[in-house]
């Protein structure tokens, strides 16, 4: 074999290795459940849990409660197995934050009362969401 195909064959095999351990540690969506279980474990990696923000009956977000020097906020958020959880965010509420669909916090517990999040990934609703047009005259 050629000195450049021996190359080629362990760029490719150190390729192979660093992929692999990249998806090691790939997160999935866990609940509040499984996010607590984890941290009971000892496992401090953060944790990505997805939900809803809490809502009344008429559709307004409830439980958000932001800091006097607006830096920082806490809100409820539900998870996708219902379980209610409060969670502290040490930034300014993000703009649409009450207008999202759902949302991801990545982060840990701190104590079983609250979920302290890092970060906060939200999906809100599309400026593009398709509406029925009336033509004029119809």
């Amino acid at each position: 074999m050629k000195k450049g195909h021996i190359i080629g064959i362990g760029i490719i095999a150190i390729a192979i290795v660093i992929i692999m351990t990249s998806i090691g540690d790939a997160s999935s969506y866990e609940t509040f459940d499984t996010a607590w279980e984890m941290k009971e474990d000892g496992l401090d990696k953060a944790i990505h849990v997805v939900g809803q923000l809490k809502k009344d009956t008429a559709g307004e977000v409830t439980g958000l409660n932001v800091r006097e020097d607006k830096t920082s906020f806490t809100f409820v958020l539900v998870d996708n197995d219902g379980t209610e959880q409060e969670v502290f965010y040490n930034e300014p509420v993000p703009a649409d934050f009450t207008r999202s669909e759902s949302v991801v916090v990545i982060g840990s517990y701190k104590n079983k009362d609250i979920f302290i999040a890092d970060k906060i990934l939200m999906k809100c609703p599309s400026k593009y969401q398709e509406t029925e047009v009336q033509a004029a005259g119809m």
